[in-house]
């Protein structure tokens, strides 16, 4: 990961650094599970928002279930190799992954051929946070409004940039969904990471891109980029002022950016309710709450009922969106 994203995300662990033991949830007896340390796939590379909540809930978990979390990442394609191992492995909570609205809605769609079934092959533990996200704007561009950005972007008739993480990222399809439901034409420029592009809006080299909050704000904050609108529902608690694309004029579904943790399928349901309950307990540790908010990561609610329901509601969206457009990755 570069400097600027790792700026974002790495000094709020040294917060968390301090693990104690958490109430509400029993220590492994022995011969119980687990016995032996747990595995916690990040499928992104060190530094990124999954990097940074697998390490969060790592350092608690630990405590909380008896046995070590080692945190390991493994960002090949777009998170095809992590699933891809999962879905192989044994079905004994001995390895999790902490994946994202991208293998899980984006991938079956954006990629020929998949080595895992996003419905068929995994448990599904618990819904762990969500990433609003906001489109900013470079300073060279002189867009500071929602309003002037779709102006420019017709003006220009396909030839306003914007910066992505990569072909099929959140931070792709995002952009995609402006450019369609306003109807114009944007050039797309792939980078290798979400800082990359980033670096790329702040240097004016591209014109824009669709960035998580926790990363663009600050940024925003030291006057390097322009905040233009916040893709998602509700305004986010650091630009109360900012709006949302759909109050900018322009009606757009909510950019879906969660995380949860998942298993092998077939994991036996007394792991299934431990690891549940341990997720909960540490979730409503103050301090994590703490550095959830800090890096605008708003919690999420439910179980693994809600979060098999939430992935397959946004499969069965954004997979139709990603074909219709044509947005394929090679």
């Amino acid at each position: 990961m570069n400097k600027l994203s790792r700026r974002s995300f790495i000094p709020t662990l040294a917060a968390m650094g301090a693990s104690v033991a958490l109430p509400g949830v029993a220590h492994a007896q022995p011969g119980a599970w687990p016995h032996r340390a747990i595995r916690l796939v990040a499928p992104q590379g060190p530094g990124s928002g999954s990097d940074v909540i697998a390490r969060l809930l790592s350092d608690r978990l630990a405590p909380v279930l008896g046995q070590a979390v080692v945190v390991e990442n493994n960002p090949a394609a777009n998170g095809l190799v992590a699933l891809g191992t999962l879905a192989k492995a044994p079905a004994d909570g001995y390895m999790l992954v902490l994946t994202g609205v991208s293998q899980m809605a984006f991938n079956p769609a954006l990629y020929k051929s998949l080595p895992y079934d996003p419905a068929k092959d995994f448990t599904y533990i618990a819904p762990i946070a969500n990433t609003p996200f906001v489109l900013v704007t470079s300073l060279k561009s002189g867009i500071k409004t929602f309003k002037q950005f779709l102006e420019a972007a017709k003006a220009k008739n396909g030839e306003l940039t914007f910066g992505s993480a990569g072909i099929g990222n959140s931070t792709h399809i995002a952009m995609e969904l402006i450019a369609s439901n306003a109807g114009v034409k944007l050039l797309h420029v792939p980078y290798k990471g979400s800082g990359a592009a980033l670096t790329a809006v702040l240097s004016g080299e591209v014109d824009a891109m669709v960035s998580v909050v926790g990363t663009a704000l600050p940024q925003v904050q030291a006057g390097k980029v322009n905040a233009v609108a916040v893709l998602g529902d509700t305004r986010v608690p650091q630009w109360p002022t900012l709006p949302t694309v759909r109050e900018a004029g322009l009606d757009v579904p909510p950019m879906p950016g969660w995380y949860s943790i998942v298993a092998p399928a077939g994991l036996d349901r007394q792991i299934v309710a431990t690891l549940n309950k341990a997720i909960a307990t540490v979730m409503a540790e103050p301090a994590v709450k703490a550095k959830l908010a800090e890096l605008s990561l708003p919690p999420m609610s439910g179980g693994d009922a809600e979060m098999r329901q939430r992935a397959a509601t946004d499969l069965a969206y954004w997979g139709t969106f990603i074909r219709k457009n044509g947005i394929v990755v090679e």
